[in-house]
Formats: structure tokens, C-alpha cells, sequence
């Protein structure tokens, strides 16, 4: 769907970095999971995944919250 291979105009990064900064419009970056007595509530076939798009950055952190409601 983004060709790395494809000359994106972006100044850093390694060749095909550019297609990096667009795929945030197609993956979500954020995710709302309601849960209930600490469980998330999925469907039968659901599940959670990260998807790293930046092979450029080897350090990732991933920053949860619990909201009450």
C-alpha cells in the first residue's frame, strides 16, 4: 500500500522513512479498551497487537492508562 521503495520527500530517516509518518492515518495510534475486573473485554476472535511503523528507533515504550468510568 506504501512502497518503501517509493522517493518520499522527508529529510531524516532511512530510505523509505517517509511512508513511516503516513501509515499513523491507516494503523490507529491510540486504542480505548474498555476492561472489567482487570481483564480486557474482547471479542471471541479480538486481541491487542503493537505494531512498531519506525525501524529506524530501537527504544519503544508503551504508555497505558486506566481511566475510571
Amino acid at each position: 500500500m506504501l512502497p518503501r521503495y517509493y522517493r518520499y520527500r522527508h529529510a531524516h530517516g532511512s530510505p523509505g522513512h517517509g511512508a513511516d509518518h503516513v501509515l499513523p492515518a491507516i494503523v490507529a495510534p491510540t486504542v480505548v479498551l474498555p476492561v472489567h475486573d482487570g481483564e480486557p473485554l474482547l471479542g471471541t476472535w479480538q486481541s491487542v497487537v503493537l505494531v512498531d511503523l519506525n525501524r529506524d528507533n530501537p527504544h519503544r515504550h508503551v504508555r497505558r492508562s486506566l481511566v475510571a468510568g
